[in-house]
């Protein structure tokens, strides 16, 4: 798998598909922006080096000759997380001066799965096209959406429950959260937020 994190808030997202993956002895193939590796620095108590013990392989966002920038390396999809609204106009435009953006054109034109998890609100009308665009193209934009019915305690259930969202496009589970089993089966759960 491919993981890009780009410089989006949100970058537990990355981080936690890279730990998630990791765990379950996924090979991960990993591009980080330079405006991503201060973010993580910023926003988490990760450090660069901390992620890419977990990949690998770790890709200089600016190595376009890459082995990832060929559809003939082959790899199961990718996930960009968090994904910024830069990164969406790249890839939507096929706007390849980057590796990230590169690799995420690649999968689209090998038919592979791309899944970009989307951090930005409100959206304007430009980046609402620019999903659709690449809605049309194959890629899923899925948005880390926080759900409740899963009853989180903490913002890592929070975080988990999205990344298993993303994993489960590619049919790989990694036991992240409880899943939906009908009103009945939640109805003696005590509630957790007021």
């Amino acid at each position: 798998m491919v993981v890009g994190i780009s410089g989006a808030s949100g970058a537990i997202y990355g981080v936690r598909t890279v730990e998630a993956l990791h765990r379950l002895g996924i090979e991960v193939h990993l591009v980080i922006s330079e405006t991503a590796l201060k973010t993580i620095e910023y926003e988490t108590n990760y450090r660069s080096q901390d992620i890419y013990r977990m990949a690998a392989k770790v890709y200089d966002n600016r190595d376009l000759g890459a082995a990832i920038s060929s559809g003939s390396f082959k790899v199961n999809g990718m996930i960009v997380a968090p994904c910024s609204i830069k990164t969406l106009a790249g890839i939507a435009n096929s706007f390849n001066s980057e590796l990230l953006t590169r690799v995420a054109d690649v999968q689209l034109k090998e038919r592979r799965k791309l899944v970009l998890m989307l951090r930005e609100t409100p959206l304007h009308l430009g980046h609402i096209q620019h999903m659709m665009s690449v809605t049309q193209m194959g890629g899923v934009i899925l948005p880390p959406v926080p759900s409740f019915y899963h009853l989180p305690k903490t913002i890592d259930d929070i975080v988990d429950q999205s990344i298993q969202k993303a994993l489960d496009q590619f049919d790989i589970e990694a036991n992240l959260f409880t899943r939906w089993e009908g009103m009945e089966q939640t109805i003696g759960k005590a509630k957790k937020w007021t």
